[in-house]
């Protein structure tokens, strides 16, 4: 005879009847009473010198009073870019060990490069989750695939999977601030509210996160919670409520060179820089501001108010959920950890951009095309960065930005807060440090160990050196703990060891081999300014062999410099992109994320709508962007019309032939020939009109497509969004006329991302 054994445990005894047996209860996980609650709040794209308390030019007051009550680090690190950096952050390992060696939006086939971090590295959320924490997450994530980003899955990568129990936010590197692509738990969501109504994604977001606290300690606040507050600020766009744009209307009109001045002596009075610092040379292509036109600099000055007025709009939002945590009481037992995931962003070019996703599409638009539409930058309408000038005030004292592996791109700032922990409010931190310490400092503070093994899967070991020994009094004076750390993003190359510096900035298409070194006592030389190259040959050598001893450790091999060529191999016969490139969309459906879509930039299509028609019947049938560049395909007053938004520029055709009442096929065949292209309208297998189109966009827009609607802020200006079809859409067929993205274009592309990077 067999008798039952429960796989779960039990510590009772079983009788035969209850009068023979003894209940038992098991206890839940519990990290202590005393364990702090944690916040980490990342900012995104913000270099060093850009709060308030490390010098900037912005008003900061929240972070400033959470810095003054904390530590400052003045030689913290991250990775060059963002999803590599929160892959980091959030599971203690590097980068490239986990698969994230750039951003989440790319899968090169190898193992450093999956866009979603591996299973053999739990994330901060699921050690805390089930050693007894609640645990939140609010704003950007971009750790997984964005093929699996759609309401289709899979969801594994999604923030509730890896750990999160409630997530509000975004799920791809950046979205609009007024009309964003939101996901709630594990479905996506339309805004609480419009432009129209004062909504931006920030101030709500601080809401959802105000609200998962109160949920959880209104019932249980015996449990701590781990908090994962990831804004999109200060990523582009750079959108701000209207009242912020006007308070820094002129305040950078004196230019980046003053501004960078002031802010250089600033940090030297303020103790953030080591004496003998040197303020960077100009980055190649930042001309003198006294040298640029009247034009270029009216642009500049307008990009940078609306950067100012995104980070100060960020800040109270900041301060409202401190103010949160301390209406409810757990201010004092809570470690904050406020941060940036890489130095300020190169990606605003030489002049800046209205249109980010012009830089994408190797387009530098000039300030004398943009300028009769400065009121516009900050709003719903622009999609705005700015220029290479204003990065490099960001990154001050630094030269390079966000994706290089100088100081400009991975020197960031951190602030730690933690009353009930820390000794020294308002003190200043100078140890190195990187962005894998943060967990386990996160772990040595709340007295969790991490698993070995999690759910099955051997775990990887941890890479960080906790910075708990830095948080007494006599911190500041500690020897740096943490001695060694690579870093590579792109081709880029650098190594940190015991006070010294070796770095290379690649170019694209460059053997590596071919790249030259440079070499700084960074312990003297922080902003790496003396190259030491020729100097010290021996020393050099050492410190790049010692680079490659610590790429093998951890993963980095294949170096690899792909970048937006890499959006290519999405095309490699798999899901969501079948083989013979046709996809049918039958609504109702969740809006598609612009990789999981059809790709319509760069190439030839045809697309089909199946559609029954009343009387009158109208609205979008298919689109694809925003306000700011798409496309859309529509029925209006009885016509088919077709408008490809062009960064603003509207290219429209209206049919010929009026859509049949009843059951009908309409569509657009959209044929690219060299840069420019054609669109024809179709109605019942007749062309119904065309219209030249004189650029074919490559990338369209970070913004998804909607089917049966236009979702968010509208493609064209000839409706209102939604304006969803009031007949019946039966399907959406759309098929691509070639399989790929031209590969001749793709590895050209190479080169144009090189010549603008040296412009």
């Amino acid at each position: 005879m067999t008798t039952f054994s429960s796989p779960e445990p039990f510590e009772g005894t079983i009788g035969r009847t209850l009068a023979e047996s003894t209940p038992w209860w098991p206890t839940a996980p519990h990290p202590g009473e005393d364990a702090p609650d944690v916040v980490v709040i990342v900012l995104d794209d913000l270099g060093f010198a850009q709060l308030g308390c490390y010098g900037g030019d912005v008003d900061t007051p929240n972070i400033d009073r959470l810095a003054a009550g904390g530590l400052r680090y003045t030689n913290f690190h991250v990775t060059p870019v963002c999803s590599p950096t929160r892959a980091a952050l959030l599971t203690g390992r590097n980068h490239h060990t986990v698969g994230m060696r750039s951003v989440s939006n790319f899968n090169s086939g190898f193992p450093h490069l999956r866009g979603e971090v591996t299973h053999h590295a739990a994330t901060l959320a699921e050690v805390l989750r089930d050693a007894g924490y609640a645990t939140f997450a609010v704003g950007k994530w971009h750790l997984c695939q964005m093929e699996n980003a759609s309401a289709a899955g899979p969801f594994d990568q999604w923030p509730c999977q890896r750990g999160f129990d409630r997530f509000y936010g975004f799920l791809d590197g950046e979205t609009d601030q007024f009309s964003p692509d939101l996901v709630y738990d594990n479905h996506h969501v339309d805004p609480p509210a419009s432009p129209e109504d004062g909504y931006h994604l920030s101030e709500d977001l601080v809401d959802r996160a105000i609200g998962f606290l109160h949920d959880s300690l209104s019932i249980r606040p015996d449990r701590p919670v781990f908090t994962y507050l990831a804004f999109g600020a200060t990523h582009a766009p750079h959108q701000a409520p209207a009242e912020y744009l006007a308070k820094y209307r002129g305040r950078f009109d004196e230019g980046w060179d003053a501004a960078r001045d002031r802010v250089f002596a600033r940090q030297q009075a303020l103790g953030l820089l080591p004496d003998g610092t040197e303020l960077a040379p100009r980055n190649p292509g930042v001309e003198p501001w006294n040298e640029l036109p009247d034009t270029h600099r009216r642009l500049a000055c307008r990009l940078q108010e609306a950067f100012a007025a995104f980070l100060e709009h960020t800040d109270a939002q900041i301060g409202r959920f401190l103010d949160a945590l301390d209406a409810l009481g757990r201010r004092d037992n809570t470690l904050v950890f406020l941060l940036s995931d890489n130095g300020a962003s190169q990606e605003g070019g030489p002049f800046g951009v209205l249109h980010e996703m012009k830089f994408f599409n190797f387009i530098l638009e000039t300030p004398e095309e943009a300028v009769d539409r400065l009121e516009e930058i900050g709003g719903p309408s622009s999609h705005s960065n700015y220029p290479w000038g204003w990065a490099q005030v960001g990154n001050t004292p630094f030269k390079w930005y966000k994706q290089n592996t100088h100081e400009g791109g991975v020197h960031v700032p951190l602030v730690a807060h933690w009353p009930a922990g820390i000794a020294d409010g308002g003190g200043l931190r100078s140890q190195f440090h990187y962005v894998t310490d943060l967990a386990a400092t996160i772990y040595e503070t709340v007295g969790v160990t991490p698993p070995t093994v999690y759910r099955g899967a051997e775990q990887l070991p941890l890479a960080g050196t906790s910075l708990v020994y830095t948080f007494g009094p006599d911190g500041g004076t500690a020897p740096a703990r943490n001695t060694v750390q690579y870093f590579e993003m792109m081709g880029h190359r650098g190594l940190y060891a015991d006070g010294w510096k070796a770095v290379t900035r690649h170019q694209p298409g460059v053997p590596f081999d071919e790249d030259t070194w440079e070499l700084y006592h960074v312990a003297e030389d922080l902003s790496e300014c003396r190259d030491l190259a020729a100097a010290e040959p021996d020393r050099l050598a050492t410190l790049v062999q010692r680079w490659w001893v610590e790429a093998e450790r951890h993963g980095v091999l294949p170096l690899d410099d792909r970048t937006i060529e890499l959006f290519g191999a999405r095309f490699r016969d798999r899901a969501p992109h079948p083989a013979d490139r046709h996809y049918t969309y039958r609504p109702p459906m969740t809006r598609l994320p612009a990789q999981v879509s059809a790709s319509l930039g760069g190439r030839s299509w045809d697309l089909a709508a199946t559609v029954e028609r009343p009387a009158g019947g109208e609205g979008v049938l298919y689109a694809t962007g925003n306000e700011n560049s798409g496309l859309s395909l529509f029925v209006q007053d009885d016509r088919l019309v077709f408008d490809y938004n062009c960064f603003g520029e509207h290219h429209v055709v209206v049919s010929e032939l009026a859509v049949p009442e009843g059951p009908a096929v309409v569509g657009v065949r959209f044929r690219r020939d060299g840069e420019g292209g054609s669109a024809t309208l179709v109605v019942e297998g007749a062309e119904a009109g065309s219209v030249s189109v004189p650029f074919v966009m490559r990338m369209i827009s970070s913004t998804g497509a909607s089917v049966g609607e236009d979702h968010g802020s509208p493609v064209s200006t000839r409706y209102r969004a939604p304006f969803r079809f009031t007949g019946a859409l039966h399907r959406v067929d759309i098929q691509l006329r070639s399989g790929r993205p031209d590969e001749a274009e793709l590895l050209a592309a190479t080169d144009e991302r090189a010549t603008l990077s040296r412009q």
